[in-house]
């Protein structure tokens, strides 16, 4: 990955606070819609929205696609990419 690609990645996470968040926590281990929902602050639907958008942009997986219920997500390389970036730029 290059950072044209982590870049423009980093424009779209931080163009929306709630993505932001997601992946920050998300970092820190795997974690289920319902427990991220909780965290942030927001209803479960919402965050399942987002989710569904972090995934189509490679920002984060499912790990249990199939399941109905408590599903695990977790970040990809690249969404750990952005927040070492996101550190960097804060020092």
């Amino acid at each position: 990955m290059n950072e044209d690609e982590i870049l423009n990645s980093l424009g779209y996470v931080m163009a929306s606070s709630y993505r932001l968040n997601v992946i920050k926590y998300i970092a820190k281990g795997v974690k289920i819609p319902s427990d991220i929902a909780k965290h942030i602050g927001v209803r479960t639907n919402h965050i399942s929205n987002v989710l569904a958008d972090l995934k189509e942009t490679g920002l984060v997986i499912c790990l249990n696609e199939d399941a109905h219920k408590g599903r695990l997500y977790k970040n990809t390389e690249l969404s750990l990419e952005i927040l070492k970036y996101l550190e960097n730029m804060e020092k």
